[in-house]
């Protein structure tokens, strides 16, 4: 579950980073509304927690602005202001949930996984798309250009975990982890599916979708979407 924070309390954050990363959690952290904008405008989270009293611009006015440019994040509220009007203009401005300080770690991690479960809901029999790469999720069926193409389950996973994250670099260690678990495999054997993974659905076509980003590790994305 990828995770964007943006709050200005470092200690906070830093609570955050130690309850919820051992729970299966990858946390990105802003400390003001404008660099929290513009990550959620650049990579692709499965919820996004938000302070409501931020430098540079209030949280409220954030998030009606992630909502007008058509983002469906799901946006949990954390904040001081308890007051049964701070809880309606929240909900106003586009939040799914709200949540005031202090809280029980425990309940926001709870909170967050209810969230992220209704959100998968609500999209997980939609086909994703990059370029002319489609993944269906509900027959896992792939198809290039409308040729099918057939995987074995392990290329056919890191596909799944590419595309739901697409244009975002996924680390080699986050693939890892989340198709085998603790189990970490042999130092070749990511680079191996990958390799049967990118000659299915690279090879045969013109353009390459399928990115090694050095030092980095793997991205989905068509050329329009990749920045240099």
């Amino acid at each position: 579950m990828y995770l964007l924070v943006i709050e200005d309390n470092p200690d906070l954050v830093a609570n955050l980073y130690d309850y919820l990363e051992p729970k299966g959690y990858i946390l990105d952290a802003a400390y003001d509304a404008r660099t929290g904008l513009q990550f959620a405008q650049e990579k692709a989270f499965d919820a996004i927690v938000l302070d409501l009293t931020l430098p540079g611009l209030d949280g409220l006015e954030l998030c009606r602005m992630l909502r007008e440019g058509g983002s469906t994040t799901p946006v949990l509220m954390l904040t001081a202001r308890d007051t049964l009007d701070a809880r309606l203009d929240g909900f106003a401005a586009g939040a799914d949930d709200y949540l005031v300080k202090p809280f029980a770690l425990q309940e926001l991690d709870a909170r967050l996984r209810a969230l992220i479960r209704r959100a998968r809901c609500d999209h997980e029999h939609e086909p994703l798309r990059v370029g002319d790469l489609v993944f269906d999720p509900q027959t896992l069926s792939v198809r290039r250009a409308g040729k099918a193409i057939t995987l074995p389950p392990i290329p056919l996973k890191i596909l799944a975990l590419l595309i739901r994250q697409s244009p975002r670099v996924v680390p080699r260690r986050e693939l890892e982890r989340r198709i085998w678990g603790n189990e970490r495999p042999d130092s070749d054997s990511l680079r191996t599916h990958l390799h049967v993974l990118r000659a299915a659905i690279d090879k045969p076509f013109k353009t390459q979708l399928l990115r090694t980003v050095h030092g980095m590790g793997y991205q989905l994305a068509a050329a329009d979407e990749i920045q240099d």
